[in-house]
Formats: C-alpha cells, sequence, structure tokens
C-alpha cells in the first residue's frame, strides 16, 4: 500500500506540473517513444555486432576427392552432408552470415551450392564468389561451365582478383579469402597441396580452420 500511495503521489505531481491534460499525453508519448528508440538502437547494434562475419572455403578438386567426380558416390554425400553441418553451426552459434567460395571444381562448387540452398532457411546469408581470373572454367566441360556460371549468377558479390591468368593467380585468390574470413572451413586430407597451402597461410594469421578429411570424414579444428 505504501508503494501505491507513493506511485500515486508522483503521477499526480507530474500531472500537476503540466498545464493541461493534452501536454500530459504527449509527455507520456514521448516518453514511450524514447524507450522504443531505446530498445530499437539496442537491438539495431546487436545485430550489427553479428554481421559480416565472413567464412571462406578451401577444399580439394574431384581429382584429389577419394570419390573423384562421382557425386552419386556415398563418401561424396556423406561429405556434402558434414559441410552443410559445419556450415550451419557457423551461422548459428558464430553469427557467420556471408561465405566466399573460389569457385574451383570439387569443394568449393559442394560449398556454395549448400550455401545457396540454405538460403531459404536463413535469407540473411551471402555468398561472394572469388575468382582468380576471367579465365578460370574455360577449359572445363560444358556441363562444368554451366554449374560454374549457373553458381556465379546467384551470388550476392563477385570478386574478381585479375583479368588474365598467371601462374599465381590462385594462390592469390586463396589468400584474399583468408584475409577476409574470420573463419575458415577446409576439405584437406593432410597432404601437401593447393589446399595445404592455404590452412598453412590461415595457420599463420592466426585463422580459426574447421578441417574435413575427405578420407576419414573426421572434423578437426586447427
Amino acid at each position: 500500500m505504501i508503494v501505491f500511495r507513493r506511485l500515486r503521489n508522483f503521477f499526480c505531481a507530474v500531472f500537476l506540473y503540466f498545464t493541461s491534460f493534452d501536454t500530459f499525453l504527449l509527455f507520456l508519448c514521448a516518453i514511450l517513444c524514447i524507450r522504443t528508440i531505446v530498445q530499437f538502437f539496442n537491438t539495431y547494434t546487436e545485430v550489427l555486432s553479428m554481421e559480416n562475419k565472413i567464412c571462406a572455403f578451401t577444399g580439394h578438386r574431384p581429382q584429389s576427392l577419394p570419390f573423384g567426380f562421382n557425386e552419386a558416390d556415398e563418401r561424396c554425400i556423406a561429405l556434402k552432408g558434414m559441410l552443410r553441418e559445419e556450415i550451419i553451426k557457423l551461422i548459428e552459434k558464430e553469427g557467420v552470415s556471408h561465405f566466399i567460395t573460389g569457385m574451383a571444381l570439387g569443394v568449393d562448387m559442394y560449398a556454395a551450392e549448400i550455401v545457396l540452398d540454405l538460403k531459404a532457411t536463413y535469407p540473411g546469408i551471402t555468398l561472394e564468389s572469388a575468382i582468380p581470373c576471367e579465365t578460370q572454367a574455360v577449359n572445363w566441360t560444358v556441363q562444368q561451365r554451366e554449374r560454374y556460371f549457373d553458381i556465379a549468377s546467384k551470388c550476392n558479390k563477385e570478386t574478381l582478383i585479375q583479368n588474365h591468368y598467371t601462374a599465381d593467380c590462385m594462390q592469390k585468390r586463396n589468400r584474399y579469402m583468408v584475409d577476409q574470413a574470420e573463419y575458415i572451413i577446409a576439405v584437406w586430407d593432410g597432404r601437401p597441396s593447393g589446399t595445404g597451402n592455404t590452412v598453412k597461410y590461415a595457420k599463420k594469421q592466426g585463422k580459426p580452420i574447421i578441417a574435413i578429411n575427405p578420407k576419414t570424414l573426421s572434423v578437426e579444428n586447427l
């Protein structure tokens, strides 16, 4: 009862301060508006803090995968399932919203297609294609090029590293992706390779690496 009386006395004092009831209502509306704005600002700040966390993919081409080009193989299906799980974990637990693919055959394309498919569930995520040179897919089969351009057309952003092919353009592409990312998902069997070099560079930069071994289908945080 004491609390109620104090509240009543407070509101009476506030009301008497104003010259009219309309002014009092305007005061209450202003208080409510300020509170709503503060709540919106706090929510917006939290969202901003989760935005722009980036994950880049690196992984073997089909020739270096145990199942080769056979994506109907159970091992390939299992690998894609593991990729999907790790991507979802980064979205839900780490607030990752942007993904970068190097657009090579094999793992790069698997990961890109998974991200594009997950957009239906997580509409806020985006995909960037990091293209080493304009002629990346020029010597591929018709089917491979169609798949390449289909993914490229659905990306939110395209980054062309350089116009013409040089011996180091793939390495430049890989370093660009690592430099941009907070997280790396690597499908790597542990052997020396382009993927291995990318993992080595990412370690040197102190980036968290989620490594999936395509032979054992095990996951390790490097």
